[in-house]
């Protein structure tokens, strides 16, 4: 799908009632109409949204927005990836935003969004609502103009979100169970505080701050074919396909939802913007229910294609990445290169943007056990045997000359009326991989034991 973008002075949205009435000011006309949108019971005084078709997004703003950026955010360099290389048969570069100061890609948008607002905006007090990345980045922008942050985030996020957002100054609100009911909560604090709202997504300047991370790509590698890009509410993606598009309109550019979360697929296949009616996914950073309507437009018109990724995937590229580039990154970062394998190109350069790094320690030691379970690597048997003297032993034997690892063992005497006639034995074994994990089981087998595989419990 794709939408008309006319060249024009000013679009100005603005709620009565129930509707959103759109003017236009064109030289030499103005139109002006009612237009039909989702209810998203917003409060009136931050329902009106200014949009400056020829002053936003252009190839000036990202410029602008790229210098003022440099002062607090490094310029993550290319990282050239053998591993998902040798995968795919593309030539893989990793753009890791994990390792901003703030650990991920939000600081951009929100620091220039800031250099854009007024000293009187700004001392007001700076309010918004974020899932973690976007938290971080007001508040440690916050603290660089001298302004107060107040942050309001969903009850599910990571305890090490809440407490880098707590140290960079702000004063964190937790309210919801996503990050919808946070942005609905927080827009009622604007209006009874009268803070200035920073949206995490659906706002042009912030679009464009996130669009330099396309700015340094391009410096790097300009031949670039493909960009991968995580998708939430479409901030990032809004920026940088429209960068990448004004720098080289022959580029693809490809966002990556959560498959519990994808509202803008969605969206797109509606051909508007709709809300999801819930969203279930690891993938904190982009768990949203419904896209930003200012950007919509941009996202229409600059990505080329949107691939879902189910969890069971951003769990195994946990694993990989950790593994393969001593890298932590969090889920939502890890959209992008579980999609590598979902691409039918080959002998082309692909940018995957590793948004961020921002995961709790015991989230991360989670993902690495069902990620091990996912890959084989560990995996639970349970056989029956005679309960005497020996038995325990010889199992083990035979695991031990299959190379298995024995991490647990549970022995259950109650399987049967008979304790002597048979006891359970569940073993929780470390492998290589599918075809070890299957040399165990067999080696069990030809011992005469009827080895049933059963939920890994480790």
């Amino acid at each position: 799908m794709r939408f008309l973008m006319l060249t024009c002075r000013t679009v100005i949205c603005e709620w009565f009632g129930r509707d959103l009435h759109v003017t236009v000011q064109i030289p030499g006309m103005t139109l002006e109409r009612p237009l039909a949108v989702t209810e998203r019971n917003l409060l009136p005084d931050v329902r009106r949204v200014i949009v400056m078709d020829d002053k936003m997004l252009t190839l000036e703003k990202f410029e602008e927005a790229s210098e003022t950026v440099k002062k607090v955010a490094q310029e993550t360099k290319l990282v050239y990836s053998d591993f998902y290389s040798a995968q795919t048969e593309n030539k893989i570069y990793l753009k890791p935003e994990n390792m901003q100061f703030t650990g991920a890609y939000k600081l951009r948008g929100a620091y220039y969004k800031l250099s854009t607002l007024s000293k009187e905006e700004r001392d007001k007090g700076l309010i918004t609502a974020s899932a973690g990345n976007h938290a971080q980045g007001v508040a440690y922008a916050a603290k660089c103009y001298g302004a107060k942050a107040v942050i309001v985030m969903p009850t599910t996020t990571p305890l090490i979100k809440v407490n880098r957002t707590k140290n960079y100054g702000a004063e964190v609100v937790l309210f919801g169970d996503v990050y919808d009911e946070a942005c609905e909560y927080a827009y009622s604090l604007a209006k009874e505080k009268g803070y200035t709202f920073i949206h995490p997504f659906d706002d042009p300047a912030v679009a464009t701050g996130q669009g330099t991370i396309a700015m340094e790509i391009f410096k790097e590698l300009p031949l670039v074919d493909y960009i991968l890009v995580p998708v939430g509410g479409g901030g990032l993606a809004t920026g940088v396909s429209t960068l990448a598009k004004l720098l080289n309109p022959k580029i693809k550019v490809i966002g990556v939802e959560p498959e519990g979360a994808g509202c803008l697929k969605a969206s797109i296949d509606a051909g508007k913007v709709v809300t999801l009616d819930h969203v279930s996914t690891i993938a904190d950073g982009t768990a949203v229910k419904t896209p930003g309507e200012n950007i919509f437009p941009y996202l229409c018109k600059n990505l080329d294609d949107i691939i879902t990724i189910p969890d069971e995937e951003l769990v195994v590229a946990f694993l990989d990445m950790v593994e393969n580039h001593k890298m932590v990154v969090e889920n939502s970062g890890l959209l992008t290169v579980a999609a590598l394998k979902h691409l039918n190109v080959k002998k082309k350069k692909v940018v995957a943007i590793l948004s961020g790094g921002n995961m709790d320690v015991i989230t991360m030691s989670s993902v690495v056990q069902q990620g091990l379970i996912l890959r084989d690597r560990i995996f639970t048997v349970s056989v029956l045997l005679p309960d005497k003297p020996g038995e325990l032993s010889h199992v083990a034997d035979v695991i031990a000359k299959e190379s298995g690892n024995v991490i647990k063992l549970e022995h259950n005497q109650f399987v049967s009326i008979n304790r002597n006639a048979a006891v359970e034995l569940r073993i929780t074994l470390e492998a290589f991989g599918t075809e070890h994990k299957h040399q165990i089981i067999q080696a069990l087998e030809r011992n005469g034991y009827k080895p049933r595989l059963v939920r890994a419990n480790i």
